[in-house]
């Protein structure tokens, strides 16, 4: 199964096959407030995770998603301008789910219930720095491969 490995420092995120050989590098942003655990502290998460559920299969690129739910909407500079200060989730979903009790997992630290995702985001949002609300963002392109590169499961370690 491959596994992803997502660096906050470095504002990456790399896909490796069953050897650990690197298959994939992408630019990511996550959370403006830096790494952190605890609900409503809008950081991203760390350590080990695993794709819980994939959400958007065959959608359009630019799908744009409320509540994990297709809104009929394809993303667009004037959808944008309409609504400057959303938090645009598009094209697909990796939902994430923390693998330890206590540190990610379960109480006031859970990760799938914080919907900490890795998603699609408008492809004018800035990669290389962190700008999210917790979740880790990718360009459409990006998501869209990752998205078919990788089954639910998939391990995700999150340093930082």
């Amino acid at each position: 199964m491959p596994r992803i490995l997502i660096s906050i420092p470095h504002q990456t995120l790399a896909l490796f096959d069953d050897s650990g050989s690197r298959l994939r590098s992408y630019s990511i942003s996550t959370a403006a407030n830096g790494p952190g655990e605890q609900q409503g502290s809008n950081c991203t998460p760390r350590g080990a995770h695993i794709i819980r559920a994939k959400i958007g299969a065959g959608m359009p690129a630019g799908t744009v998603f409320v509540g994990r739910r297709a809104t009929g909407e394809i993303h667009s500079p004037a959808l944008a301008a309409q609504q400057p200060e959303r938090d645009w989730i598009l094209s697909r979903i990796l939902w994430l789910s923390g693998c330890e009790p206590g540190i990610n997992r379960l109480g006031d630290v859970d990760t799938m219930r914080r919907y900490i995702y890795i998603h699609g985001c408008p492809d004018t949002a800035p990669m290389g720095i962190p700008a999210s609300i917790g979740c880790v963002r990718m360009r459409n392109a990006d998501i869209i491969e990752l998205f078919e590169l990788v089954p639910a499961g998939t391990p995700v370690a999150i340093c930082g």
